[in-house]
């Protein structure tokens, strides 16, 4: 391609006798520019040349840790799922229902301007009965019956527990490392410590299901996926499930394949014009970017056409896969995501945070997400991928035992709760069946084996065969890295 071609050469301003220092170590950065930029195109000048996919970076040759997992498939349940109601089974509530929380137990917790001004915070005990299933004998809520038939695959931590007590910073806080908005996001990072393993394709992928109720919809933002100060290639791109899956995928009326390679052409050598004059990183960034939204036009089509799937995926998945946008049907394209090389696949779906009426909320949202969670689980382990894929289910913070506003015998609400939350995790050499960290007899303080936010980010680096305190990037100053100062790597977990 023109595009790519190193054929011409690079302009350099001309060189003066009479430059500053400023000037100088410019000038030398832009020198040395060149050839940098050179390597990094030379495997898509390759590509473009004899139509052959660029070598894909190995793991096993990473010198991090060994690595148990080549992707990562993320089902970011925003809003906060109750761990009391789902997964964290204490027995005792359903006698103490409409009791006092002791003071001993909240210890001073800091409330939300929600139940601040109570003056009561009775106990609310679930709704919906827990059993014990699997080998394993994880009590699991009547809720979550697919989930309940992988538990044996699942691994549960119970003590997750993080600082922040509202939505965005909490959500902010798991998915970049810190509260304040402007960190490079997991995916971003896993992006840059690994890059691609399909030419095609985009690294790191975000998807946002639509929930069936449309209710307690927490907004998200691009920054949750964001790459931060690293540079924008690794950010995620957002596939939509209505119009063009990606912002100006297609070509404008008028215009076809063969004008828009041309175009691209010229734009990317007038980049390459102004990379060689200023330097400035971000250049090279968008010159890649257009190649790869060009490459894109023919492999998002092809990904994103289940039709031939099988009906027996169909069933597995549910009748909701057959519907654009639907947490089942997102998980389907999640499977095919990874299955073509795309490293970390990100679901969002909205619709947990239940201050009241939880009972029918909660009912809602696990009617929305459980078979399509299970079934992912399942479909990557008949065709052998669960065992070099990582998938998360989890929240950005628990709910509070007690009540939020007025309580019955079958209606409550719940507030945020940052001191614990259930996380669960399969595949990628995970103990399966397994349950770490545990929480006292109101699901309310974590009593064994805490897990903040940080280890947890710590052990899915780790997984991929990356030494969380070496993925660094320097910025402002100071060497930045996901984990923040904090982090270690959760061992127990691992088989």
């Amino acid at each position: 391609m023109n595009a790519l071609s190193s054929s011409r050469r690079t302009v350099i301003p001309p060189f003066s006798t009479n430059l500053s220092r400023r000037q100088f170590l410019g000038s030398a950065g832009i020198n040395l520019g060149g050839p940098a930029l050179a390597c990094l195109l030379n495997q898509y000048l390759d590509a473009a040349t004899t139509g052959k996919s660029p070598p894909a970076q190995r793991l096993d040759q990473l010198p991090n840790d060994a690595p148990r997992a080549k992707r990562v498939i993320c089902l970011c349940q925003t809003g906060a799922p109750s761990q009391v109601d789902l997964f964290d089974y204490k027995p005792r509530l359903k006698s103490l229902h409409g009791t006092q929380i002791p003071d001993s137990v909240r210890d001073g917790q800091r409330l939300t301007e929600f139940t601040s001004g109570q003056v009561k915070l009775p106990i609310a005990a679930p709704s919906v009965s827990f059993t014990q299933r699997g080998q394993c004998g994880r009590w699991i809520s009547d809720l979550l019956p697919y989930t309940a038939g992988v538990v044996d695959q699942l691994c549960f931590v119970n003590s997750v527990h993080t600082e922040a007590i509202n939505h965005d910073p909490a959500l902010t806080m798991i998915q970049t490392g810190s509260q304040r908005p402007g960190r490079a996001s997991l995916g971003a990072w896993v992006s840059y410590g690994l890059g691609s393993e399909n030419y095609d394709l985009p690294t790191f992928v975000v998807m946002i299901s639509q929930n069936s109720n449309g209710a307690n919809a927490q907004p998200l933002y691009d920054r949750l996926w964001g790459s931060g100060f690293l540079p924008s290639k690794h950010q995620g791109v957002k596939f939509r499930s209505m119009g063009d899956p990606v912002m100006f995928l297609n070509n404008p009326p008028g215009v076809v394949a063969r004008t828009r390679r041309r175009l691209l052409n010229d734009l990317a050598e007038i980049n390459r014009m102004r990379l060689a004059s200023v330097g400035d990183p971000e250049i090279a960034a968008r010159i890649t970017q257009y190649e790869l939204a060009f490459r894109m036009q023919t492999s998002v089509p092809e990904l994103l056409d289940t039709s031939g799937e099988p009906e027996s995926i169909y069933q597995l998945y549910g009748p909701d896969s057959r519907r654009p946008g639907t947490f089942a049907a997102n998980c389907l394209l999640a499977r095919r995501m990874v299955e073509r090389g795309v490293r970390l696949v990100q679901l969002y779906h909205r619709g947990w945070d239940h201050h009241s009426n939880l009972p029918a909320g909660i009912l809602s949202q696990c009617r929305d997400t459980d078979q399509g969670s299970a079934a992912l689980i399942r479909d990557l382990q008949q065709r052998g991928l669960l065992e070099d894929t990582l998938v998360i289910w989890g929240g950005e913070f628990g709910r509070t035992v007690f009540s939020q506003g007025k309580m019955t015998a079958t209606n409550y609400g719940r507030d945020h709760h940052p001191r614990c939350f259930t996380v669960w995790l399969a595949g990628a050499g995970l103990r399966p069946g397994f349950s770490y960290g545990k929480t006292d007899d109101f699901s309310y303080n974590v009593v064994e084996n805490p897990v903040h936010v940080h280890d947890l980010n710590a052990t899915i680096l780790h997984c991929l065969g990356l030494d969380h305190t070496q993925l660094t990037f320097k910025f402002q100053g100071r060497r930045h890295r996901l984990t923040d100062v904090g982090g270690k790597i959760i061992r127990d977990l691992f088989a």
